[in-house]
Order: C-alpha cells, then sequence, then structure tokens
C-alpha cells in the first residue's frame, strides 16, 4: 500500500489527497504507526479534503488539529469536504496567545 492522503492530527477528521481521487477509489493514509485505507465516495481534486469519520451537520470539521468550518449538511466518511458543504468559522484572534514580534 503507497500513502496518497495526509494525516496531520489525531483531532482531525479529514484528510488531504496528494493526488485526484476518482470515486470508489482507495485513499491511503498514516494514523501514528498504522495504514488505513477508506473508499472515496465521489471525486475529489488533488490537494483537497476527504472525511475519514461521519460528520453530521453542525459540527465542527478540524484538519492541522484546528477547527476550519462547520459541516452545514451531513458529511459521511469518504465524501469530498469543501466550500459546499461547509462553512468557515471566524476566529477571534485577539483571544489567543500569540507572541507578537516585530521590526
Amino acid at each position: 500500500m503507497k500513502i496518497n492522503s495526509i494525516f496531520l492530527n489525531n483531532k482531525d477528521n479529514v484528510i488531504t489527497t496528494l493526488k485526484e481521487m476518482e470515486k470508489d477509489s482507495e485513499v491511503i493514509y498514516q494514523c501514528e504507526n498504522e495504514l488505513l485505507k477508506l473508499i472515496v465516495q465521489e471525486d475529489v481534486p488533488e490537494y483537497h479534503k476527504v472525511a475519514i469519520v461521519d460528520i453530521r451537520c453542525g459540527e465542527y470539521v478540524y484538519k492541522y488539529g484546528e477547527i476550519i468550518g462547520v459541516a452545514q449538511k451531513n458529511i459521511m466518511k469518504g465524501q469530498f469536504v469543501s466550500h459546499l458543504n461547509i462553512n468557515s468559522v471566524p476566529r477571534d484572534y485577539s483571544k489567543e496567545n500569540y507572541e507578537m514580534t516585530g521590526a
């Protein structure tokens, strides 16, 4: 099995494809020391997201261990995740703990 997608954080409920995936093709990704696979339910463009678990309408979508959006409808495992089924969630950066450096 050859890895063709990226999984970065145990909080993530999506992976990112490294190539275009056709419907019914196998997505392979590494989680810790284990290779996992699933079948994509629809065509997915290169470098786009696929749900690795069912995500219910209203639930957060996680990538890189961060919330990248909220599901606008139920997204099933193996489905393409995009602006068509999630909305961005605004962040209040002023409440986040960042050390500012500047010139």
